[in-house]
């Protein structure tokens, strides 16, 4: 492609760099002149315009983009996205349904680095997203490209995107009450997990409330319905023996891990318990899932609920970025237990 100022009597078919008026309209940047136009603009003093003039092969912005984002998403229904039209040089790449982004970084880092003019933007690995979210962009700056250079880009997408979709539809969930607890307080961990679960497009589909002892609460999480399982105890849970994973212990389940390197979100257990169809998904919540701020239980939720079952070293990972934000929820919060 040849981008620069020419004299305006050459200008006809050349793609017009900057928007320019032309008596009571204005020709906008991107638009293809035409030798009328050119005629017009000459017989307005016009001498000299800055135009993009395509060499053979070169490949418009539009048609660039869209190739490039049918690439990376050859079967957008089974990748859980869909594609919008190209439109000045760009095409969003949205989700089709609730899931987790799932990317191959070494190919969006060899795609990007094949031309600068040719770029794709993503969500990071494993963010969730919600119907309609944006979760990359294909932009391409100039207006055109050599096909070969789109060529190499297409090869380098190789379908490196897509969504990790919802497996496990429900979720029985497990509160554990200490004598004399005000009722509001197990209504909102319900409300609020719900609302955390609704997100995902998962149903809590079971409740159980029981007194906060290890013996009822083994009975109360055997019988709880829900293709995963929460357990939010009425007392924080401190230790591996604690009565959170020990209820877990006897019901028949195994504990994976206590504690994750993500804060908030510290007092995480999780672990799985045997069943006819197979074994299912512990999730000890941590005492700050009660509120709505994101917290380390929304990774392990997230994931378990797209059947990517964090293990207990893909746990530990997540210390890297695991410092969420500060909630006011907190009793004692870092920064102004420090001031005071």
């Amino acid at each position: 492609m040849r981008f620069g100022p020419v004299p305006v009597a050459e200008a006809a078919g050349g793609i017009l760099a900057h928007s320019t008026p032309l008596g009571r309209r204005k020709l906008k940047k991107g638009h293809v002149l035409e030798a009328s136009e050119v005629a017009a603009l000459a017989a307005e003093g016009v001498t000299e315009l800055t135009v993009a003039r395509l060499d053979p092969g070169d490949v418009t912005e539009d048609v660039a983009a869209a190739r490039l984002a049918a690439a990376l998403v050859p079967d957008p229904k089974a990748a859980g996205l869909t594609l919008s039209a190209a439109f000045t040089g760009r095409v969003n790449v949205k989700a089709a349904r609730p899931g987790l982004v799932r990317l191959d970084p070494q190919a969006v880092a060899a795609l990007n680095l094949i031309d600068p003019a040719v770029t794709l933007a993503t969500l990071a690995p494993l963010t969730r997203v919600a119907e309609g979210t944006l979760v990359a962009t294909v932009k391409i700056i100039t207006y055109a490209v050599p096909g070969e250079t789109l060529a190499r880009a297409e090869a380098a997408a190789g379908g490196a995107l897509s969504l990790h979709q919802v497996t496990r539809r429900t979720a029985g969930l497990l509160l554990s009450e200490l004598p004399g607890q005000d009722p509001k307080i197990s209504a909102k961990a319900r409300r609020v997990t719900g609302q955390r679960l609704k997100a995902l497009g998962v149903e809590l589909a079971d409740v159980a409330a029981c007194p906060h002892a290890a013996a009822p609460m083994a009975e109360a999480l055997a019988g709880l319905g829900g293709e995963m399982l929460l357990i939010l105890t009425a007392s924080a849970t401190s230790d591996a023996h604690d009565t959170g994973p020990e209820a877990l212990v006897r019901a028949g389940g195994t504990l994976e891990r206590f504690g994750m390197p993500v804060d908030p979100g510290n007092l995480l257990f999780t672990g799985r318990l045997p069943g006819p169809e197979g074994a299912r998904p512990v999730i000890g919540l941590p005492g700050c899932a009660r509120s709505p701020a994101l917290n380390g239980a929304d990774w392990v939720l997230e994931r378990t609920a797209c059947g990517l079952d964090p293990t207990p070293d893909e746990i530990a990972a997540m210390g890297v970025g695991g410092l969420l934000k500060e909630i006011p929820q907190r009793p004692q919060p870092r920064e102004r237990a420090k001031a005071e």
